[in-house]
């Protein structure tokens, strides 16, 4: 119980710190979301000052803020500038899809990743590990964007393989058909991000197996003719996870900060796609809304994070 009320004001403290300095860089920014209409002859200024006092744009700063942590804390977020819709709902119908793209991208990167670190590491000095070196570089190497336009001109416009927009096709689809249109659809945005994923985690895992191989039960291990398959699952496995799991954790604010470039990209209705388009037109609530939103998953990830490589080793010091 301890525990739980530490991490509890753990993510509290850090969402009310990002919420800060959140709302002090949006609002040091130049222009804002009326400046088109302060520039129309149509729009007065009696207008623009009553839409500011809708908003509550027209208190000082601090009180803007105030009032802003206090809806925030009943999970509301205000009104879109650009639709007049509440927050909490653009954010609610934009999320799952965000959250399954990183969801599925993570496990195949871990997968992925382990695969490819251990076999280098047990192949050290072959062409098989000088080629997952070269892949791993390549993928460390390689912007997403520029991946995402060669993705796009080879597999989208001159083969027809891939969709290369949305997640849907034109034709409507119901049930298990409009799953498998949108996995369809998914997965030259997902292969971007797991091409992008595996390049760095690859390298740490071939490191990591490589100073395991050098340990003394590895040594007695194939003393005893264990066989190559089972020293991978009983010895380098255990070995690795929690430093994985630590590196995964910070990850996380990688992998959801990709999913604005793919999302843009790809014209998928997420989280990614909703922040870019608010930006650009000044919608600071909905801005806000999916900072914090983000931030909380963020902390919540590296939270579980903890609790797993607790759970793998009951003797760490739990601060």
């Amino acid at each position: 119980m301890r525990l739980f009320v530490k991490k509890l004001l753990y993510i509290g403290g850090m969402l009310l710190l990002i919420s800060l300095i959140s709302f002090i860089a949006i609002h040091a920014a130049p222009n804002s979301f009326f400046a088109a209409g302060e520039l129309n002859p149509n729009i007065t200024k009696e207008s623009i000052e009553h839409l500011k006092a809708i908003y509550g744009l027209d208190k000082p700063l601090w009180e803007q803020y105030l009032r802003w942590v206090w809806a925030m804390l009943h999970l509301d977020f205000g009104l879109s500038f650009s639709s007049g819709k509440e927050v909490i709902d653009e954010i609610g119908t934009r999320i799952p899809i965000t959250l399954t793209i990183n969801a599925v991208s993570m496990v195949l990167v871990l997968v992925i990743a382990l695969k490819l670190g251990i076999r280098a590491a047990t192949r050290n000095g072959t062409m098989q590990e000088r080629a997952i070196k070269q892949l791993s570089l390549l993928s460390f190497a390689m912007p997403s964007f520029y991946l995402a336009l060669l993705l796009i001109l080879l597999f989208g416009l001159k083969l027809g393989w891939f969709p290369i927009s949305g997640l849907h096709s034109i034709e409507p689809k119901d049930g298990l058909w409009r799953r498998l249109d949108e996995a369809w659809h998914l997965v030259i945005p997902i292969f971007i991000m797991v091409f992008g994923g595996i390049g760095g985690l690859t390298m740490y895992v071939r490191s990591l197996t490589l100073e395991i191989l050098k340990s003394d039960y590895i040594f007695f291990a194939k003393a005893r003719g264990i066989d190559d398959a089972v020293i991978r699952k009983r010895f380098i496995l255990p070995n690795l996870m929690p430093s994985l799991i630590t590196i995964l954790g910070l990850s996380l604010p990688g992998l959801i900060g990709g999913s604005v470039i793919i999302e843009s990209i790809f014209s998928i209705n997420g989280m990614g796609l909703l922040f870019y388009q608010s930006a650009l037109s000044r919608d600071y609530p909905v801005i806000m809304g999916v900072l914090i939103i983000t931030a909380f998953l963020t902390l919540l990830g590296n939270v579980l994070a903890d609790l797993a490589l607790w759970k793998l080793n009951p003797y760490a010091k739990r601060e």
